[in-house]
């Protein structure tokens, strides 16, 4: 929720440590992914060309904000690629895993069909 009426909004009592700087980026990269979802939540809300045009372009201005944000942190904390490496590394295994799964879950498919599995319709009376 925006501050504007709090004269004190965004005046720091004193510079922060690089621990408090990382937080505060990571806070930073948040607020981004939130704009992103607001920006893009008003283009999709109008019929509007011109403000579904701008809205989007905003939106990914704040995209590349993110790329920065990201960076800056893994510029101040060596750690942080090896983890986002980490978690790349899981999702495309199960990926692959799935990969797998859905070649052979067209029959699998045909079986489940077959199978009586009661839906929210056979509660009514």
């Amino acid at each position: 929720m925006p501050e504007f009426v709090n004269p004190f909004s965004g005046s720091v009592p004193r510079k922060i440590n690089d621990a408090e700087l990382l937080r505060a980026l990571r806070l930073d990269v948040a607020a981004e992914h939130e704009a992103v979802h607001l920006y893009m939540a008003h283009a999709e809300a109008t019929d509007n060309p011109l403000a579904k045009k701008v809205l989007i372009d905003i939106a990914n201005e704040e995209r590349e904000h993110i790329g920065e944000l990201q960076r800056l942190i893994s510029i101040l904390d060596p750690e942080e690629d090896k983890f986002v490496a980490h978690g790349v590394e899981e999702v495309n295994e199960m990926a692959e895993e799935l990969k797998g799964e859905t070649a052979g879950s067209d029959e699998d498919e045909a079986d489940d069909e077959s199978d009586d599995v009661p839906s929210v319709g056979d509660l009514k009376e």
